[in-house]
């Protein structure tokens, strides 16, 4: 992936920002900032999808626990943007703006894409066609809430 470099920024930003991205937040700390900027009500597609049940049950301990980390990173993702986008609200929006949102959001799309493909080797081969990415997330389990309807109709091959 090509790397260019943009503008600088301002030293005191750029010198936040560079700390932030090279050290983890304490555990209690990220924790309760998330919890501040839990996603709105009305931006449910914010919210993490958990694996149906049907399909966790096929996983393995190991890809678990890696889709346990890989929901705890959307959660934040989701409260970063929320707080991103809490600045926005009702105000002036920018180009910038925009542009930033749109790159988190994609962001947050591309990973629930990565979780499918990762759990793909893991479960059934009936069950792999469900694991294409697709242009639509469901709002609340990753494979979406008609997963007994599409292998009963022959959407995944059996």
């Amino acid at each position: 992936v090509p790397s260019g470099a943009g503008e600088p920024l301002g030293e005191e930003l750029a010198a936040t920002i560079n700390y932030m991205v090279s050290h983890q937040l304490q555990e209690l700390t990220m924790d309760e900032t998330a919890k501040k900027h839990e996603p709105p009500k009305n931006c449910e597609l914010l919210k993490v999808p958990t694996v149906n049940q049907v399909i966790w049950g096929q996983m393995g301990p190991g890809m678990r626990n890696q889709e346990i980390k890989m929901q705890r990173v959307l959660k934040l993702l989701g409260s970063g943007i929320t707080a991103f986008a809490r600045t926005m609200d009702g105000g002036y929006v920018t180009r910038t703006h925009q542009e930033a949102l749109g790159l988190l959001c994609s962001t947050h799309f591309e990973i629930n894409c990565i979780r499918k493909r990762a759990i793909r080797p893991t479960i059934n081969p009936r069950f792999a066609a469900l694991c294409k990415p697709s242009n639509i997330q469901p709002p609340n389990l990753l494979f979406g809430a008609d997963l007994a309807k599409q292998v009963k109709v022959g959407l995944i091959d059996q």
